[in-house]
């Protein structure tokens, strides 16, 4: 069976072609799509390089912005790969999801391997929902026990950043929903 009676004059890869029809219009489709495909191992490549960080952020809608901000502001446009998870810091940390652990290490070394980071932005928030979840109202009570709960997710994060990829820096904060950081060393 040949290539041509294999397919109908309906295919619509190639019908037009089967049926004689040759316009302008299919002949761009075609063309571009060929320019593309000729550009793809350019795209393939741009992935790699030499960038400034990955940063670590909480899925909550709220934050999006305010991070953004904060992104623009320390000049990092351009210059990092994102992994958002819930909880941020809390939900690599915490054994509540405990499961999820392994996604983010994973995203890590690829952003290592790829990018060729050199430190890790992570950046918790204020009323977090992933925090309520894994540690309980009680660890979010007021701004000072929500505050410590954080910074001792934190230091959990710096160490198990820093005992599996001790070459990686580490900025550690809290963020509130109007974009205003905590820093925590």
């Amino acid at each position: 069976m040949s290539l041509i009676s294999s397919h109908t004059a309906g295919c619509t890869c190639c019908g037009d072609l089967l049926r004689g029809h040759y316009d302008r219009r299919r002949f761009l489709q075609v063309a571009g799509g060929a320019t593309l495909a000729a550009a793809m191992p350019t795209f393939a490549f741009a992935a790699s390089g030499n960038y400034e960080a990955m940063v670590l952020g909480c899925i909550d809608p709220r934050l999006q912005e305010p991070m953004h901000r904060y992104t623009t502001q320390h000049h990092l446009t351009g210059k990092f790969s994102t992994f958002i998870f819930a909880g941020a810091a809390i939900g690599v940390v915490a054994d509540a999801f405990k499961d999820w652990r392994p996604a983010f290490w994973e995203n890590l070394a690829a952003s290592i391997q790829l990018h060729n980071i050199k430190k890790v932005i992570a950046i918790d928030h204020r009323d977090c929902g992933a925090a309520k979840i894994a540690y309980g109202d009680a660890k979010v009570a007021s701004k000072e026990i929500e505050t410590e709960t954080h910074r001792a997710a934190m230091a959990d994060f710096r160490k198990q950043l820093k005992e599996k990829h001790p070459q990686l820096g580490c900025d550690t904060m809290l963020m509130a929903i109007d974009g205003s950081v905590t820093t925590f060393t």
